[in-house]
């Protein structure tokens, strides 16, 4: 672990630390929703740890207090979270090492750390961003949430706060320095597409993940990388 630390310099830091604290004030808005929707006390911390995806526990707790089925409701959960597979396809089996660490780093696995991960130039950093962000989203997006369930009684209109806005807003500021090369600009205008010309005719959800076929408009970059 300290060899992963060493591969971090104050940007990145910043980077994560940045991504986290974020992502904890989402935690906070998606805690205090599940308290004013009837969900225990519990429920938002718990589910935080298991599951630590934010958008399918929204999807989730969206659904079931609509008034929607569990069964239906786990189903677009898992549904959101198959983004999961092309995000294990594109990050280099050097940052994910086997074993237990497989295990674990799989579970890890999310939004902001997979972008972090892939914007590094090279395996080392890749492997200390990856680390450190999915470490960090486990503990600050847990501890948002239960914060956000204490404040339940006192917080409710989320939406008013502007809390639902932190989450595009910090994955558009993490893309956009990927955004320089110009097979990247062409696979987002892609997805982009997909994702408006699939909305007016798909339930919510499938038409982000449709625009993820869009990867493969991005070819992978040549030439090995040297590991740690």
């Amino acid at each position: 672990m300290r060899s992963i630390w060493r591969t971090l310099d104050r940007d990145l830091l910043r980077a994560i630390v940045l991504a986290c604290l974020a992502v904890g004030a989402i935690g906070v808005s998606y805690g205090a929703v599940c308290v004013t929707e009837g969900f225990p006390l519990w429920f938002p911390a718990v589910a935080a740890v298991l599951v630590l995806a934010a958008s399918s526990e929204f999807l989730f707790v969206g659904m079931i207090a609509a008034g929607g089925s569990p069964v239906a409701a786990t189903l677009v959960a898992l549904l959101a979270n198959a983004r999961h597979l092309p995000y294990g396809l594109a990050i280099p089996p050097q940052v994910i090492q086997p074993g237990w660490r497989r295990i674990v780093a799989s579970h890890l696995m999310n939004d902001e750390s997979v972008v972090l991960a892939l914007a590094q130039p090279d395996v080392p950093r890749q492997r200390g961003a990856y680390w450190v962000c999915g470490l960090g989203m486990l503990i600050c997006w847990p501890a948002g949430a239960m914060l956000g369930a204490l404040a339940g009684n006192v917080i409710h209109d989320t939406e008013a706060l502007g809390l639902d806005a932190m989450f595009p807003a910090i994955i558009l500021a993490l893309m956009l320095p990927a955004l320089r090369e110009r097979a990247m600009r062409g696979a987002v205008l892609a997805g982009a597409a997909i994702a408006l010309a699939t909305t007016p005719f798909l339930p919510a959800g499938l038409p982000v993940l449709l625009a993820l076929f869009a990867v493969f408009l991005n070819p992978a970059p040549e030439g090995p990388q040297e590991a740690l």
